[in-house]
Order: C-alpha cells, then sequence, then structure tokens
C-alpha cells in the first residue's frame, strides 16, 4: 500500500478545493490553491496565503501572521506527515502496538491543518456583513446577525484553554450550528462543515493583545471576510 493510496482509503479530504471561482477574492484564493491540503503524492501540504502578510494589519500586526502561519500552521503540516508516515509503517509491518498514538496525533495535527486553512480565507482587511442566502440561513436558525454575532464571541472567548470557535453546516439538519472546539479536534460534532472559524490559541493573539483573549475576538469579528462564509456555505449546501 503506497502513500496515495492509503490517503485515499483514509477519506481524509481528497483534496477538494471548497471555494467556487465568482469574484476576484475566490479567484486568488483558487489560484494559490489554499484550500487544497494534500499533493498528487498524497503528502500534505500547505499552500502559500492569498494575501501579503501585512494584509491584516492593523487588525493583525505582521509578525504575528508571520509567526502564526510559517511556524504554528506549518508545524501542524510537518506533523501530519510525520503521523501519516508513521500509521503506514505501523500497517505495513503489522506492528500495531502504537498505531494509536499516531492516529490521536494524526487527528490533532490534520483538524489544525484545516481549521488553520480556512481561517486565513475568513479574514479582510475591511469590515462586511452576510447578505442574500446566508444572512437568511442566520435569521432563521438564530433570530438575527447580531444575535449570532454575540454567540459565536461568547463562544471563542469561552474556551477551556486552547482552541477554536467554529460556525458550521450540518447537512444532516440542514442548518448552522456554533461549535466550541478545544485543542483542534475536541468537542466536534459529526457531519459539520466549518464555514468559519475563530482560532484563540495563544499564539494566535499574544504579541498584540497579550492575555486578553476577549479583545482579540472582538477584533477579529470586524475583519470577519462574510463573503468567503457565503462562499463555503453555498459548497456545504452542495452536500445535502
Amino acid at each position: 500500500m503506497d502513500r496515495k493510496e492509503f490517503i485515499k482509503n483514509s477519506a481524509i479530504l481528497g483534496g477538494a478545493t471548497i471555494l467556487p471561482i465568482n469574484n476576484v477574492f475566490s479567484q486568488s484564493v483558487n489560484e494559490a490553491s489554499i484550500d487544497k491540503l494534500v499533493d498528487s503524492n498524497g503528502n500534505f501540504i500547505q499552500k502559500p496565503l492569498p494575501y501579503k502578510k501585512t494584509f491584516l494589519e492593523p487588525y493583525m500586526d505582521e509578525e504575528t501572521l508571520h509567526l502564526h502561519y510559517e511556524f504554528h500552521h506549518g508545524g501542524a503540516v510537518k506533523g501530519a506527515n510525520k503521523d501519516l508516515e508513521n500509521i503506514k509503517k505501523n500497517l505495513d509491518s503489522g506492528e500495531m502496538d502504537s498505531v494509536d498514538l499516531w492516529t490521536r496525533k494524526l487527528s490533532y495535527h490534520f483538524s489544525s491543518h484545516v481549521l488553520h486553512t480556512i481561517f486565513w480565507t475568513n479574514l479582510t482587511n475591511k469590515k462586511s456583513e452576510p447578505k442574500a442566502e446566508l444572512l437568511k440561513q442566520i435569521e432563521k436558525d438564530f433570530g438575527s446577525f447580531d444575535k449570532l454575532k454575540s454567540y459565536i464571541a461568547k463562544v471563542s472567548k469561552s474556551v477551556e484553554g486552547s482552541g477554536w470557535g467554529i460556525l458550521g453546516y450540518q447537512p444532516y439538519s440542514q442548518s448552522l450550528t456554533l461549535l466550541q472546539c478545544e485543542n483542534h479536534q475536541k468537542l466536534t460534532q459529526w457531519g459539520v462543515i466549518p464555514i468559519l472559524v475563530i482560532d484563540v490559541w495563544e499564539h494566535a493573539y499574544y504579541l498584540k493583545h497579550k492575555n486578553k483573549r476577549g479583545d482579540f475576538v472582538d477584533t477579529i469579528m470586524e475583519i470577519i471576510n462574510w463573503d468567503n462564509v457565503a462562499e463555503r456555505f453555498a459548497n456545504a449546501k452542495k452536500i445535502n
């Protein structure tokens, strides 16, 4: 069993691109293939950001973005490749004593890769708001956009330890749902497709905001790219 076939059999992602090409921003994302997480050989890959590292200033400083993208996200990609290689070695040799360890590590590292990849495209440098079908779904599931903003801010600020606030689409119930994810993979909900994620690990904000996670979340809420969220929502609904 080669590496490429192993990934296919594992059905981890399949390397599918999430964003449709219908505006300038999503075109730049697709041209960089940032949502393509696996190459043709089955290796996990980290594609370039769809913007310069100064793009999010003053909301997110260049140094934080550099360290976050290169070392935290990049480290997760390297970790996932190592985990997968060790699983493959165990399967090929028949030595299964430690395969559970590497399976847990892969869940951790690959989940980090997925969420970080979404996170970068969820951000822009100006304020926007949801509209059209996404806004209708938000109002149906949460009552209003303001209620959703309060909800996701609270969920993100209140994560115990490190983790994420996640807005996702649940195809089984055909509704939006909020998740409070610990680490990168805990407290998830089967079937949910993340369309908006807020990273509240300390590395995401400590250089600029110190220990004030709440200030960071409030800042991030001002630069959510709701057009990107809407595109992800539209694609998620196609899975029904």
